[in-house]
Order: C-alpha cells, then sequence, then structure tokens
C-alpha cells in the first residue's frame, strides 16, 4: 500500500484543495456580488438589507479561502513557490479589498455620520476583491514561465487581455449568484428589483461563457485536444450541454419569478464552469508544465497532515451548514445594530 502512497496522495490533496477553492468562489462570490451591487441598490433600506443578509455568513465564508492557500503551501510547496511571486500584486490587493470590506461590515451599522465612508469601502472592497480574484484565476489558466523550478516571468505577466476579461467574467457570475441570493432573502421590492439585476447579468454570463469556451482551447494545444478529439467531445458533451440548460433554466425561472431556482442553477452554472477548468488543466498545478504529483510534498508530510485535515474538514462543512440553518430567515431580522 505505501508504495501508492505518492500517486495517491497528491490526488487526494488535490481534491480537498479543489474543494476549498470551490466553496470560497461559491460562498465568498454571492457576498463579493452584493458589495459590487451595493452602490446601485434602490435605497438605503434596501443596502442595509442586503448586507444584513450576509452579515452572519461572510466571515465563515472566508474559512475556505485560509484553507486553501494553507493547503497549497503544505501540500504542493513548490506550486505555492512558483504562483505567489507570480501574482504578488492582485492577491496583496486581493486582500486589501477583503479588508475593506470586512471592516465596512464591523462599522458600517455603528455609524451614522460616516456611513457613506462605510458603503464605499464594503462596495470598493468587494470591487476590488472580486477583479483581483478574476485576474488570478485568468493568470493561473494562462500559465507561468518557470525555470529551474522558479517563476521566472515578469511582476505584470498576471495581466494580458485574457485575464482581464477572466475578471470582468468572474464579476458578472459573481452578480449573478448574489441577484438570486437577494431574490431568496429579499422582501418583495427588493426581489422585483434583484430579478431585472438578475436578467442582464445572465446575459453576461452566458456570453462569456461561450468566449472562454473558443478562447481557452486557443491558449494550449493540449486543452483543445482534450475537448475536440471526437471520443472527448462525447465523453465531455454533457459539461456544456447542462450548461446550457442551466441558461435556460435560470431565464425562465426569472419569468415565472421562481424564488429558490435562480440562485439554485447559478451554484449548477459555477460548478459546470469549475468542472470544464479541471478537464482542462488536470493533472497540471502550474499550466502547462508541472503536475500535481512533481509540485507534491514529501509523502510522510502530506499523510501527516492528512491525519489532522480528515476530522477538520467535516467539522468545518458541518459548521458552515448548520450557521445558514441558524440565520436563515429575512434579512431584516440578521441586521447588525
Amino acid at each position: 500500500m505505501t508504495e501508492f502512497l505518492p500517486l495517491i496522495l497528491p490526488l487526494v490533496w488535490a481534491a480537498i484543495l479543489a474543494l476549498a477553492v470551490f466553496l470560497y468562489v461559491l460562498l465568498g462570490g454571492y457576498d463579493l456580488g452584493l458589495g459590487v451591487l451595493f452602490p446601485f441598490a434602490p435605497s438605503h433600506k434596501d443596502r442595509d438589507a442586503m448586507m444584513a443578509s450576509v452579515a452572519p455568513f461572510w466571515d465563515g465564508n472566508e474559512t475556505w479561502l485560509v484553507l486553501g492557500g494553507g493547503g497549497l503551501l503544505a501540500a504542493f510547496p513548490l506550486a505555492y513557490a512558483v504562483m505567489l511571486p507570480a501574482l504578488y500584486l492582485p492577491i496583496i490587493l486581493m486582500l486589501i479589498g477583503l479588508i475593506l470590506r470586512g471592516v465596512a461590515f464591523e462599522f458600517r451599522f455603528k455609524s451614522s455620520r460616516y456611513r457613506y465612508l462605510w458603503d464605499f469601502a464594503f462596495a470598493g472592497g468587494s470591487i476590488l476583491a472580486a477583479l483581483m480574484q478574476g485576474l488570478v484565476i485568468g493568470a493561473f489558466v494562462q500559465g507561468f514561465i518557470v525555470a529551474n523550478n522558479q517563476y521566472a516571468g515578469g511582476p505584470f505577466d498576471w495581466l494580458t487581455p485574457f485575464s482581464v476579461v477572466t475578471a470582468i467574467a468572474l464579476v458578472a457570475g459573481y452578480v449573478l449568484l448574489s441577484a438570486g441570493w437577494l431574490i431568496m432573502k429579499g422582501d418583495e421590492d427588493l426581489r422585483k428589483w434583484a430579478y431585472g439585476v438578475a436578467r442582464f447579468a445572465l446575459i453576461a454570463v452566458a456570453a462569456f461563457i461561450l468566449i472562454f469556451s473558443l478562447w481557452t482551447p486557443l491558449l494550449h494545444p493540449a486543452i483543445a485536444a482534450r475537448w475536440f478529439t471526437p471520443g472527448n467531445m462525447v465523453m465531455l458533451s454533457p459539461v456544456p450541454l447542462i450548461t446550457a440548460a442551466s441558461i435556460a433554466g435560470i431565464w425562465w425561472s426569472l419569468d415565472k419569478r421562481h424564488r429558490y431556482t435562480p440562485f439554485l442553477l447559478s451554484i449548477v452554472i459555477f460548478m459546470l464552469c469549475y468542472t470544464g477548468l479541471a478537464v482542462s488543466l488536470f493533472p497540471y498545478i502550474i499550466p502547462p508544465d508541472i503536475t500535481i504529483w512533481e509540485a507534491a510534498a514529501a509523502p510522510d508530510s502530506q499523510l501527516f497532515m492528512l491525519y489532522g485535515t480528515i476530522p477538520i474538514l467535516p467539522i468545518i462543512l458541518g459548521y458552515t451548514a448548520y450557521s445558514y440553518y441558524v440565520f436563515w430567515q429575512a434579512p431584516e431580522h440578521n441586521a447588525y445594530h
């Protein structure tokens, strides 16, 4: 059994990190999307309700970001050593954005004279963090220049047309998620506004999915070969087909004024896009050259960390689920005063 550990453990850790990143993008995404929408809310009362709807959850959502970053350092130190120098600036700006919105959560409901400043901090921090996350994802998909297991590119290699479009696309996806969240949690007036926002966001998301379906295979020949060889096209066809069906389902549910379907189908779209990204890049953790096995820590180190992760991960999942269960009520009841 031990001879298979160097093969199995990197796969296990890759799955754990993939789960952490996806849950952060999903759970952190809808509350970042609320910040993007914050300046455009119909009234001050609606802004209060928007912030109150995520106040019990936002700090718990950040847990997955910590797990993803810490797990990458511990399980795949080579990948961490390459990606961090390549992405110093967008990561620092993302953290500044998260700090701004975190402080705004704590002070906005306690301030009346300077509330407009905390509104600006919440919206500006959310937009900055969302854009930087999109730039990081775009740069990751493009790949990094590596020489002698070290980053060999420039400080601004992450800033390209592809990464900029990725950033805008991620913001559109976050807005779609947050509009679905408001449809579930808002009062009648706020829901009416959110239905309109969701419709525009859905059009943008559908357009970006089409753009990246054509653009991403052009970045790496291996991605094009994986998706467009005849056998793979049949095997992987459920991903684009279900994505198209989910987009149509959201549009229909918005017309019918369904309360839960838009958010749930938005989650499905994020899952399918994430699956498509995994299919395109696996097994590379540093595209286009370094695999998860080449970047992995020693098997003994990965196994030691796994002993601690196995009990902790269900606890985090359970706490997250329980917090949503406890605070699943109208946003006005969750407001900080």
